[in-house]
Parts: C-alpha cells; sequence; structure tokens
C-alpha cells in the first residue's frame, strides 16, 4: 500500500496548481486502482479543496468510473439487438454459472468481474465478448469454454 500511497502522492501533485482538471486527477487515480477508493477520494477532497459530491457526482456520470474494485479480468458481454439476436443472452447465463456471479459482480477470489453493455461497436461478430480490453467474436458455448480456461 506505500508504493501505491507514493503514486498517490504524485497524482494529486501532478494536479495541484491545474484548475479544472479533476477529470484527469480521477482518471490517473482509476488507472492507478482499477477503481476509485472511497479512501483516495476523501484525501483529494482534503488535500485539493474538492467537495466530495463534486467527485461523487462525476464518478457517478462518467461510465468509466467505477466506485468497487474491479477483478483481475474485467469481462463485458455484448448484449446489443445483433448479439441478442445472435445468443448473447445464453453467453451471459453460462458466465454467470461458470463465474459464479451475476452481472455487474466481482468474483469472490477478485479475478473476475462481469459486465453486459449495449454496445461495443463490432456489431458483425456477435456475440461479441470483450476481455481485459481484447474483443472475441462469434463467441459459442464451446468457445466460451476455452476463453474462460485461457483467463483462469
Amino acid at each position: 500500500m506505500n508504493e501505491q500511497s507514493e503514486k498517490i502522492d504524485q497524482i494529486i501533485e501532478k494536479f495541484k496548481n491545474e484548475k479544472g482538471t479533476i477529470i484527469g486527477l480521477m482518471q490517473d487515480i482509476h488507472g492507478e486502482y482499477r477503481y476509485l477508493p472511497e479512501e483516495v477520494l476523501l484525501r483529494v477532497s482534503a488535500e485539493l479543496d474538492i467537495p466530495m459530491a463534486k467527485l461523487y457526482t462525476l464518478a457517478t456520470f462518467y461510465k468509466s468510473f467505477r466506485l468497487e474494485p474491479v477483478g483481475k479480468h474485467h469481462v463485458r458481454v455484448c448484449i446489443g439487438t445483433a448479439c441478442h439476436v445472435n445468443g448473447a443472452t445464453k453467453i451471459v447465463e453460462t458466465l454467470e454459472r461458470e463465474l459464479g456471479v451475476k452481472s455487474g459482480q466481482t468474483t469472490e477470489d477478485n479475478q473476475f468481474t462481469l459486465e453486459t453493455v449495449n454496445c461495443l461497436g463490432a456489431c458483425a461478430l456477435g456475440p461479441l465478448v470483450l476481455v481485459d480490453g481484447e474483443y472475441h467474436g462469434k463467441i459459442d458455448q464451446g468457445k466460451l469454454k476455452k476463453l474462460l480456461n485461457k483467463y483462469r
């Protein structure tokens, strides 16, 4: 935790004298932790004189920010129209069963966070699963089992 504390010191110092850069500050913190820990936001609020309400408003407005920890592997399943028609619902159900979590949750061992998203912008590849930023298209049950084994 000491190394992360030093990193937060550096992030706060970087943004200390720059007004209007709260989003950049929050992005850097999110990059360090993969979410926005409350204790870090409290520290930012105190040291930079930014109301907690403003930090929480931004954190909840932008989808790229999370207030809860994300697992080591971030799994997103597209449930948009093209993916839905091609079987995304079955993919989500299988992932929920295999990982033992519902969409929006993280496994007990913090290895996987499962989410559904409305579109990943690659409709021709549906059903589509994004794992740690890597696209896996035309997923079926067999490919899904191999994919999970790759990340376990």
